[in-house]
């Protein structure tokens, strides 16, 4: 079992932690794939690791954005994802075939940041988007 964090790097040299953990996996029926269905919910996260000093001071005078359940509609650029390690999270999980090794790769497919507003820690807001790829095999703990 195990868990790492992946490292998103963009086109204007900025940073990223990218961070997924299974909440709960649980056998739901027949698959070819060991002759069982797993479901699995996640939970995942962004945060900055690094902004470039020359990035930062672009936003250091714009103002936080406003408190709202949702992010700024206004001000967002895509930006380019120029290499990244993924993050996952495994578990093992006992099912009606034995014990399995559930992982769950969480891969950046899509960035944007915005430049009209700074975060609480002075920097531009970045947003990712990732899919999560999950798959599973008989374990080989005893």
């Amino acid at each position: 079992m195990g868990h790492e964090d992946g490292v998103v790097k963009l086109s204007d040299g900025t940073e990223l932690k990218l961070k997924i953990t299974i909440i709960d996996a649980r056998e739901i029926g027949f698959s070819p794939f060991g002759g069982i269905n797993i479901a699995v919910k996640t939970t995942g996260g962004v945060a900055t690791i690094n902004v470039p000093e020359e990035v930062r001071n672009q936003v250091q005078n714009k103002p936080f954005p406003p408190r709202s359940p949702e992010p700024p509609r206004d001000g967002w650029q895509i930006i380019d994802i120029v290499d990244y390690k993924p993050a996952y999270d495994e578990i093992t999980l006992e099912t009606s075939k034995g014990k399995y090794l559930v992982k769950v790769e969480a891969e950046p497919v899509m960035a944007a940041r915005n430049m009209n507003y700074k975060s609480d820690f002075n920097e531009p807001i970045y947003w990712l988007n990732w899919v999560n790829k999950v798959s599973w095999r008989p374990s080989e703990e005893e």
